[in-house]
């Protein structure tokens, strides 16, 4: 028995020979445009710890190079960013405090712009202030302090804070209104810390200078894996990480902060470690590899949700 076979007449006829009400649809009002957006948390597992990343906040910078690459010609940064497939002409800045669950501790590093935005990004995970144990500062440039005062006083009631000796002596003497407003009320319950310490169970300073004189990164250990907390030691996945030695306007020892990146950077790419860097791509954990006389953003994938 042979099989029929279909011809574009047949299937045009098969359309014609249909009813009009079965060959049309209702007309339905166009979806509303809802804009871009993200998810607010990113859970991954590290040993036996739970590590959150928190987008506090996302905005655009126009004129990126009024900030990145102040030492190259706007021709070589408009040529990298080509390469790259992002604009010239705005950057996306993100912020992003990372919550650490160590099982016996609720770390949280940083704090965001403002209390509204690191609260409601701790709901969003599932987390209320009164919860924070430890607030650790890597930092005290404004989107990293930003939310530890309010109206209300301390967002943070039950929490004890730690940072570098360093970065609180530094800003303590320099007359600054975020520091003065956020900070210093906090000192009693603040403790000072040097390269190397301790700050909970498999949380270690380390040492990352240049951008502020204490700025600290953090080594997160458990379970035979390590992850770094990496704040602001490289700003940008593109012209920080591939070119570390292009200045940063924010970097307030220039030379220093250049320094440290290719340090870090280097270890993070020989040792494959992972890290999370408050202004990355959300969710702002990745790897780094090495890029000619550079390096390279690698983006987590689900290595960490194993």
């Amino acid at each position: 028995m042979s099989r029929p076979t279909l011809t574009r007449r047949a299937i045009l006829g098969s359309a014609a020979a249909l009813p009009l009400a079965a060959m049309t649809t209702p007309a339905r009002a166009a979806a509303p445009m809802l804009g871009a957006s993200t998810t607010r948390y990113n859970r991954v597992t590290l040993g036996d710890f739970e590590v959150t990343t928190l987008l506090a906040a996302t905005t655009a910078r126009p004129d990126p190079q009024t900030i990145f690459g102040l030492n190259v010609s706007a021709e070589e940064f408009a040529a990298v960013s080509a390469a790259n497939n992002i604009p010239t002409d705005q950057a996306q800045f993100f912020f992003t405090p990372t919550v650490i669950n160590t099982g016996a501790e609720l770390v949280l590093f940083d704090t965001g712009l403002n209390p509204d935005a690191i609260t409601s990004a701790l709901a969003a995970a599932g987390y209320t202030p009164d919860q924070v144990d430890v607030v650790v500062l890597t930092h005290m440039h404004g989107d990293h302090i930003g939310g530890l005062m309010g109206e209300s006083g301390a967002t943070f009631p039950n929490a004890r804070y730690v940072t570098a000796s360093a970065e609180y002596d530094h800003w303590a003497a320099a007359g600054n209104e975020g520091f003065d407003s956020k900070m210093r009320p906090l000192a009693e319950k603040t403790e000072m810390i040097g390269d190397g310490a301790s700050v909970a169970s498999g949380i270690t300073a380390m040492s990352a200078a240049g951008h502020t004189p204490g700025h600290t990164a953090y080594m997160i250990e458990s379970g035979g894996k390590s992850l770094v907390i990496a704040a602001d030691f490289a700003n940008h996945y593109v012209w920080s990480l591939g070119y570390p030695d292009w200045e940063v306007t924010f970097d307030m020892d220039k030379a220093q902060a250049a320094a440290t990146r290719r340090k870090v950077l280097g270890m993070l790419a020989a040792d494959k470690v992972p890290f999370i860097g408050y202004h990355m791509p959300f969710p702002a954990v990745g790897y780094v590899e090495t890029r000619g006389d550079g390096f390279q953003y690698v983006p987590a994938s689900y290595q960490l949700m194993l």
